[in-house]
């Protein structure tokens, strides 16, 4: 099954392009929350992360914060 996914990130974000184009390639359905637009959806991710620097992402709980391709490719099970 697949793992639910949340992407928190913003469109000048050079990491937040990578890491969507990044899930895109490998088929994982996510939700994007643009918090320069969303304020409800960036207090949400000072929330869950304790952070103020995109790309945050919640992979089905599991917080990651930042573009780390290996860590992220394990949580997915790629």
């Amino acid at each position: 099954m697949a793992k639910k996914v949340k992407v928190y990130s913003t469109p000048t974000c050079h990491y937040c392009v990578r890491l969507k184009q990044f899930l895109k390639d490998n088929n994982i359905d996510f939700e994007n929350i643009d918090v320069s637009s969303d304020p409800l959806g960036e207090r949400e991710m000072v929330k869950v992360s304790g952070q103020m620097a995109v790309p945050v992402i919640d992979i089905e709980g599991k917080i990651l914060v930042g573009f780390e391709k290996e860590e992220i490719k394990a949580e997915l099970g790629l």
